[in-house]
Parts: C-alpha cells; structure tokens; sequence
C-alpha cells in the first residue's frame, strides 16, 4: 500500500477518514481497498475519544469494507467479542433462551449508497434506526442479540412478538423524517427453529435461514418463513395480516420454505418480486 503523501492526505474529505476526532484529526484512511484493509487491521490500535465515537468509526469502516467487497470476517469477529465483553451492542448469553426461539434479522436497504449521500450525517441515521429496533424489540419482549454495521440480530420466545416488534419498528421507522428527504428503509426477516447456545453465541441452521429471509426481502418489508407462521397464534395488533408468496428455496438450505409477507395498517405492501437469495418453487 502507497503511503499518502501530506498533500494527498490534505485533498480528501472527512468522509475517506474512518475517524475525525474533536480536534479534526483525521485517522484510518478509507479511501481506497488498500487503505481499508490497512484500516481493519489497525483500528484497535488507535485510541478513541469515547464510545459513540468507536462505534461510528467502526461503522464507517465496514461499510468501506462493504463497498469494496471485503468481508472482514476476522475483524468482525474481534469487535463482536469485544462488545459482547464490554459494550450495549450484544447480549450476556446466559440471559439468552434456546431450543425453540424465533429470530428477527434486519438489515438496512441501500446503506452504502445513504452513506455515499449523507457522509457523517450517516451516522446519525444509523443510530436513530439503531434505537427504533431495539426499543420495538424490548417493548416486545424480544433480546437483541448482535448488532453490527447496518444489520441486527434478535431473538423471542414467541412468534407473535417477533411479529409485534417488526411491525411496530417498521410504523416507526416509516413515520420518521430523515435527513435530506432521503428513503430509510429496513428490511425484516423472521423465522423460528431449534437453535443452540454456545460460548460463542446461536449456532444452527434456523440462524442462516433466518438471516436469508431477510436477504430475500426489500426495505420496508417484513417476511416471515411457514415455520414461523405455523407457530403464530395471534397478534396483538388486530390487522396483521399474512399473504403467502408461495415456497421458495432460500439459497443454501436444504429445502424450499413457504414465504409469509407480514402486512398491516401503516406498512408497505407493494414490494418487486423476492431478491436472488430466495428462488421460487413450483
């Protein structure tokens, strides 16, 4: 990797820096692939003002690694087990259920591009979307489990409050007013199955079918898989409504499930076809 000359340095905006500190020190350049990778690998080395800062440097840095194609894998596992040792973002697995759960991922639609469009302003976004999901999720009586750059993980002992949660998110998050006008929109994937806890979190199959199903999804779509909706016994939001979209096969399971669009008063309903991480059956 070429090292910036000053006046390189000098010539890019705040935005190719993963953190500007209060003085308006600019540190970890991410302006390019090289300068990313360079920036994964020595983000805990430096030294942050606080903790809000960390966290929105750490946002624009994956989201750098998002655009050029990197998966971090490494670094996201460092900073997952760091947080759950030290910060908000996970949960203390022992206060987590297992065996039977149902579990809500979400993800945010286009947030490289509202990145791109918004610059620091992003991360005001995302922590204005951060909070909507976590207060929807605890009022249902919902766990956050991970929380990570743009996506979300969470788990529930009942369906109907997963459902609760992602409908009550969903209202919220539409009725907002963003910055510049622009479209915040979140996708929402839910599903339920037998999982295990580990000391190193949720491991089994309904985590990745669960997290495909929101793939599958558009921002503002909320999508439940037929084994969570053969576990659904009533909402407490009387006009919630399920619309099978027919079985698909979700990339990399081992076989087709039966697609649920989860529809209500105040949402979206008219979505394109399902993403390529979900391939009609039939």
């Amino acid at each position: 990797m070429a090292k910036l000359t000053a006046s390189e340095r000098a010539k890019l905006p705040d935005s190719a820096f993963a953190y500007v500190d209060s003085t308006g020190k600019r540190r970890l350049p991410i302006n390019d692939e090289s300068h990313v990778r360079n920036a994964l690998s020595r983000f805990d080395q430096v030294h942050f003002e606080s903790d809000a800062a960390r966290e929105q440097s750490r946002t624009r840095l994956l989201n750098a690694a998002k655009e050029y194609g990197l998966v971090p894998v490494g670094f996201i596992t460092g900073q997952l087990e760091s947080e759950r040792k030290l910060g908000p973002t996970s949960t203390d697995s022992a206060a987590l259920p297992s065996g039977l759960v149902t579990l809500l991922f979400t993800d945010i639609e286009g947030s490289t591009h509202l990145l791109h469009q918004l610059g620091d302003g992003y991360a005001e976004v995302l922590a204005g979307v951060r909070e909507t999901i976590k207060d929807s999720v605890v009022a249902a009586a919902g766990r956050q489990v991970e929380v990570r750059a743009d996506e979300s993980f969470s788990v529930f002992e009942r369906v109907d409050a997963a459902l609760e949660a992602a409908v009550t998110l969903q209202r919220a998050l539409g009725e907002n007013r963003w910055p510049e006008g622009h479209d915040v929109r979140v996708r929402v994937g839910i599903h339920t199955g037998d999982i295990t806890m580990t000391s190193s979190g949720y491991i089994g199959l309904p985590v990745h079918a669960a997290s495909r199903l929101c793939s599958a999804g558009h921002g503002g779509q909320i999508l439940l898989s037929g084994q969570a909706a053969d576990k659904a016994v009533g909402s407490p939001d009387d006009d919630v409504r399920l619309r099978s979209l027919g079985s698909h096969q979700l990339r990399g399971l081992p076989r087709p499930e039966e697609i649920f669009q989860v529809e209500a008063d105040g949402l979206l309903t008219d979505f394109p076809p399902l993403r390529d991480a979900a391939s009609p059956v039939g």
